[in-house]
């Protein structure tokens, strides 16, 4: 439907036809991850009919399968109704409503009316070339969030840079003849630029001196020219029809969401690193150009970034104008050579088309190499200083797969011996071959293999299993096709019966179920208690 529907409206949307090949991954993209998240959240319901004590999913089960899945309550219910199960909606509401609950409890905050203590109107933003800044406080008011008290000041002009465009907000202090104060976050709040502190000046007149923490806007700044040489690097080597989708710069990480249709590889992601390195190492000065006209920006090819609201006239921020020309309101370095080197850290899905990335510059990028390198050197004393790591690692992984192979063979084998000693001391009786044990077992495929391959045995068969698997208490139940048929036995109502003696809980198919518990010591009572129920108690 793409290439149709985007060759109908090409006059009305040329964006679409021009991105017709990048629309139609992103659908299948889109197709994909449901059906992978719809398998993760089949198998959630799978593991959780095993678990049931009885027919009903619980409330807090269905909301997990919501939020965490995005199963809606519907497709729970349908899946339930095929299983022969109910799930629990008035539950399932609660779960809704204690969430909403924590949502509003996170975003309420409570703040008192503005104190006036001079005269003024909208703050002087001075931080662009000041990191200092002398000024009067215009204004304040208490808040509190999250069960925290804290204090908004407004001063009449302030270095500090308020959170912004995925850049946080500047940190530092306030000083006055007085006390030294400082201010743990800074953020827009209808034209204002509101200072955090957790403490209110004693002296509330007068002049204060504010300072915005260098070090801190120094590594923040790196960190956000780097993303605007990163984007113009994406778009370089993914195609130009990678944009921004979300941002976060602080004086850490740089965390940048862009329109993609597939994980980047090891060499598209060297790529884009060389690309903004050797900008980096080209040192390019900064070209900063404030109150322009809009539309003259655009002209001038400035990229306008997602979920941004501009005004008629804006800043544009260039690192050569045939490389990098973004509207921004950020802070920037001088030079890109400031940034001193660049490197990724992570690249993820975040949705359906969004890819993630995630890096570091500076002293972020430094250390992080040092750790990497330190890795290196501990892997490389742990392999007794092989000449080569990489071979070494990969004989290692080797020899640990035929080590595992032949483990499992082993298993095998021990299965499959007490499969024929169970078999060889089972009772014949009233029609039943009777098989109820307490067995050790290395895992639990091991008692799922065991039961079935009794079940293709004896068409008869009535076998429990109390096992100890890996220190941990399970129980089987399994039918064989003629008890199964008689309907005289259920496996999984048997199953939940007899999980209550070592604490647990489980379910299954009217032949075959399973439980796992907590008290080891329960499997014996488990044994007993199977041989009342045959009649071989």
């Amino acid at each position: 439907l793409v290439p149709l529907l985007a060759d109908q409206l090409k006059e009305v949307f040329p964006e679409l036809y021009q991105q017709r090949e990048y629309v139609t991954r992103v659908i299948i993209e889109e197709e994909q991850s449901f059906l992978r998240t719809l398998e993760k959240g089949l198998k959630r319901i799978e593991n959780i009919e095993t678990g049931l004590t009885n027919k009903t999913i619980g409330g807090e089960l269905a909301f997990e399968l919501y939020d965490t899945f995005g199963f809606p309550f519907d497709l729970t219910s349908l899946i339930a109704r095929e299983k022969g199960l109910t799930v629990d909606e008035q539950g399932f509401k609660k779960e809704m409503e204690k969430q909403k609950a924590r949502s509003k409890a996170d975003a309420v905050k409570e703040t008192g009316d503005w104190i006036a203590v001079n005269e003024g109107e909208k703050p002087e933003f001075v931080g662009y070339e000041n990191l200092t800044a002398s000024s009067r406080l215009l204004r304040y008011r208490k808040v509190k969030q999250k069960n925290k008290e804290l204090y908004q000041l407004v001063f009449e002009r302030t270095p500090f840079y308020a959170e912004s465009g995925g850049q946080v907000g500047d940190t530092g202090l306030i000083e006055s003849d007085a006390e030294k104060i400082k201010i743990i976050d800074t953020k827009k709040e209808n034209e204002l630029i509101v200072h955090y502190t957790d403490k209110l000046p004693v002296k509330l007149e007068g002049i204060f001196n504010l300072k915005v923490d260098a070090y801190k806007r120094q590594l923040t700044m790196d960190n956000h020219s780097a993303t605007h040489l990163m984007h113009a690097a994406l778009r370089q080597v993914l195609g130009s029809h990678v944009e921004q989708r979300g941002s976060l710069v602080n004086e850490k990480i740089l965390r940048f969401d862009f329109s993609h249709f597939a994980a980047m590889t090891d060499d598209e992601i060297s790529k884009v690193e060389d690309l903004v390195n050797k900008k980096i190492r080209e040192n390019i000065r900064l070209n900063e150009q404030r109150n322009v006209p809009i539309e003259e920006a655009k002209g001038m090819g400035a990229m306008a970034l997602f979920g941004e609201k501009y005004g008629d006239y804006v800043r544009v921020i260039t690192f050569d104008p045939k490389y990098s020309v973004e509207l921004c309101g950020g802070t920037h370095v001088t030079a890109t050579g400031q940034i001193g080197l660049f490197k990724i850290i992570a690249e993820s899905s975040v949705a359906a088309g969004i890819r993630r990335i995630e890096a570091v510059t500076a002293d972020g990028a430094e250390a992080h190499i040092n750790n990497e390198i330190k890795l290196l050197q501990d892997i490389r004393m742990l392999l007794k200083n092989p000449k080569d790591i990489a071979a070494a690692t990969k004989n290692l992984l080797e020899e640990k797969h035929n080590l595992e192979k032949k483990l499992e063979e082993v298993f095998q084998q021990q299965a499959n011996q007490l499969k024929d000693n169970l078999a060889a001391r089972g009772v014949s009786s009233n029609g039943l071959m009777t098989i109820i044990e307490k067995v050790e077992l290395p895992n639990a495929d091991a008692l799922k293999n065991i039961a079935y391959a009794l079940r293709n045995q004896f068409e008869n068969l009535f076998m429990v299993l109390a096992a100890n698997v890996d220190g941990k208490p399970q129980v089987a139940v399994m039918l064989g096709a003629e008890v199964e048929a008689s309907k005289k036995f259920h496996a999984g109502e048997m199953v939940k019966i007899l999980a209550a003696e070592i604490s647990g809980g489980g379910g299954g198919q009217p032949f075959f179920a399973t439980a796992g518990g907590k008290n080891l010591n329960g499997l014996d009572a488990v044994v007993k208690k199977a041989r009342e129920m045959v009649g071989n108690g």
